[in-house]
Formats: C-alpha cells, structure tokens, sequence
C-alpha cells in the first residue's frame, strides 16, 4: 500500500466519523480558527521561508502576492473558517419528498460526498478554506498544495488536525500530502477506491491535466478568463472605476478581468479615461487596431491568443466592437464561463446581456472580483466551478453534499 492509499484508507475512516459529528463540527471549527490566530508567528515563519524560495526560483511579483501571507490575511482565514461555522449545517436537511399513496414516506436528506480529494497551487489561504468547508459537510479531505507553498501548507494543515483532534474529531479528517512532485497528484487522480470526488484550484494547465486524466470524478474550478463590456450608455467614470478594481486591485486571482470590450459609440471618450486608470497601475494594454488608433502606439498590438488568455498580472485585452451582439459573440467564444460583467444605463442590454452570456455570474454594473464565495454569504469556497453539472458558481458548504433517499413504511410490498 502506497502512502497516498494509507491516506485515502485513513481519510474513509475518517470521513465516517464526520458523517455524525453534529454539533461537534463547530467546536473543531472553532478551535480551528483560535489555532490559525495563535499560530500566526509558526505560519509567518513557513511563509516567508517559501516567499525567499519563489523569488530565487524567479516567481513574478502578482503570483508572489498569491502565495504571500501578512497578519492580516491570517485573520482573514481564521475569520473565513468563523463563517463556515456560522453556515446552517446542511447535512441531514430533508430537501424533497413526501408521502406516497400507498403510504410509504420519501425523504430526499443532505448526506455528505465522502473524502474530497482537493489539488491546488500556491495559495496558502486554500489549505484552511478547504478544510473548514469540507469539514462543515462532514467529509474527510485530501490536499495536495503546490510545491511553492509547502511549508506554509505544511504548518497551517498540521496546527489545523491538532485543533481537530482536540475538540474530539479524527485528525485525518485532514490531511496533506506532503509530496509535491507531478507523481502524487497523478497518482491522486487514480484513488478510485478512496476519493469520491476531486476539486482542481489554480491555472488552466492544472486544470485541464485533472479533467483529461483523472479516474475520480472531477468538479471543475474555473480558470478567470473574465470580461468587461462598456456599452454605449455606460456611466463612462463607473466603467473606469470597475475596470480598474476588476482588473488591478488583485490580479493574480480567477475573478480578475482579463479583456475589456468597448462599443464603437462610446470608444474614443470611454478608453482615454479607462487607460488614465490603468496608467496609475502600470497595466500593459494589448488592444485591437481601433483602439490602438484611439490610444496611441504606446498599446501592443493584440494577437488571436491575447483574447483566450488569463494573464494574472498587469495585461489587459481591449477590443473595439461593433455593438452588444458582437460582445456576446466574443464572450462565448473566448469565455472560460467564469465572470462577465455588463456597464450600461440600459435595462434592456442588461437584460439581454445577463440572459445570452452563459458564465458561472454575469454582473451588471459591477465588478467580478465579487465572485467570492465570502463575498456572496457562503462563508468562504472550495472554488469557482465553471461545469454545469453538480455545481456552478462559487461553491460553499451545500455544493459538498449529495443525497440520498430515506423511506419509511409499515410493511408495504410491491
């Protein structure tokens, strides 16, 4: 046996016990989240020791930032595990059913999905989301962080099961494989016997490598090719403003816009006052050739893979297009079908807009960076799932269950 197998045999004993934990749950959360904060010095010690290995090894400054922890993004996860707590907990919920004719009772209940198998990269924050949700619904899970997070992974997930196991729950009820290389996660994508599901977190390229190879079932995260539309009505200052936080205030993350479209009656006022924002950042702007004549040479000019690409960095995409219809042509086929947002005084192009373009959250006047699952009362997330079946959009407690059927009769036979 394998030690990833000991893990996953480990994980199902575990996850049994998590099935009926009730209210103790709570407690472990609880202790969790108390644990994070009183360790924060031991996870700011592995943190700065991964940041000093990341920069040797040439990581750029907008994925630094997503692998970089402070005081208070450790609050952040203590305060994140605080809110799953808080959730109503859905296992046990009668969710449909009723009382047939012949008399027997049918109840659809909330059960758990079992051991949660969750790859993701260098995001230290995920360790703790994933195990507070994943705990919330009472299953085991399995974490196979990045290379560049080990020891900030290392240390969040060990202070975690002891908190765990103290508040009288199986510590394996979390666990971390501590071996980075491409092998544990090939070989994680094979434990049919012991994970029930598997929840890729990061680019596209770990993504899609999950989804084409994996044996277990997959629920797909997505990557954040993410849009803005600036239509012709557009509050011209509200789309600079959002552009500018969708795309600046945190680039490095799935929700961030990669490409902004602008309809040609607008162009000429609209991108001189968006590119005036973006200047305060620095943001490199690829543009199509009506907005280079607009803008200047100081725009690259964009290429075919610049409108399919998420940068996670200071690159934004700007496109001239002819009307609302041209936008939604280009959203659906250059869309990841995580987040798009509408600028516009017009409740008919929102109308249309929220209704044509088929992404995980469509927003109208708004920016993407809140498709969060804190930022929409879930507590915090597993991910944003941009697949259609089982779940979609930002995934919380409810998104980690299953059903089942429970029937009670009085000696009916068919």
């Amino acid at each position: 046996m394998t030690g990833l197998e000991q893990m996953g045999k480990n994980a199902k004993q575990a996850a049994r016990g998590l099935a009926a934990a009730g209210a103790l749950k709570n407690k472990a959360l609880s202790a969790m989240a108390a644990a994070i904060e009183g360790g924060e010095s031991e996870i700011l010690n592995a943190n700065a020791q991964d940041l000093e290995a990341a920069r040797e090894n040439g990581m750029s400054e907008s994925l630094l930032d997503r692998l970089t922890l402070n005081p208070a993004r450790i609050r952040g996860m203590a305060e994140g595990i605080r809110g799953v707590a808080a959730q109503t907990d859905p296992i046990g919920t009668v969710i449909g059913g009723g009382v047939r004719p012949n008399g027997l009772k049918i109840e659809q209940v909330r059960v758990p999905l079992g051991v949660i198998g969750i790859i993701y990269e260098a995001r230290p924050n995920v360790t703790a989301d994933a195990a507070a949700l994943c705990l919330k619904a009472g299953n085991a899970v399995i974490l196979r962080g990045g290379k560049e997070a080990i020891r900030s992974n290392t240390c969040i997930a060990g202070i975690m099961r002891a908190a765990v196991e103290e508040a009288g729950l199986p510590k394996d009820g979390i666990q971390l494989v501590e071996d980075t290389s491409r092998a544990s996660s090939v070989e994680m994508m094979q434990l049919t016997g012991y994970i029930d599901v598997l929840i890729p977190r990061g680019g596209r390229g770990l993504i899609q490598s999950v989804v084409q190879n994996s044996r277990v079932p997959v629920i797909e995260t997505g990557s954040g090719n993410c849009h803005v539309y600036v239509d012709d009505s557009a509050d011209i200052n509200m789309a600079a403003n959002i552009i500018f936080n969708a795309k600046t205030s945190r680039p490095s993350v799935c929700n961030a816009i990669e490409t902004v479209l602008v309809h040609q009656d607008i162009a000429e006022k609209a991108l001189p006052v968006i590119k005036a924002r973006l200047d305060e950042k620095k943001v490199e702007i690829r543009g199509c050739e009506k907005t280079r004549e607009i803008l200047g040479s100081g725009v690259i000019p964009a290429v075919e893979e610049d409108w399919g690409t998420e940068y996670l960095d200071y690159i934004l995409a700007v496109k001239v297009v002819d009307s609302i219809d041209d936008a939604i042509e280009h959203i659906a086929r250059y869309s990841s079908g995580h987040s798009e947002a509408i600028i516009t005084k017009s409740y008919e192009n929102a109308q249309k807009f929220t209704a044509r373009v088929d992404s995980a959250a469509v927003y109208v006047n708004a920016s993407t960076r809140f498709t969060d699952g804190g930022e929409f009362g879930l507590g915090a997330e597993i991910g944003i799932s941009t697949q259609k079946l089982h779940a979609r959009g930002p995934m919380g407690v409810n998104e980690l269950t299953s059903t089942k059927f429970i029937i009670s009769g009085s000696g009916q036979i068919r």
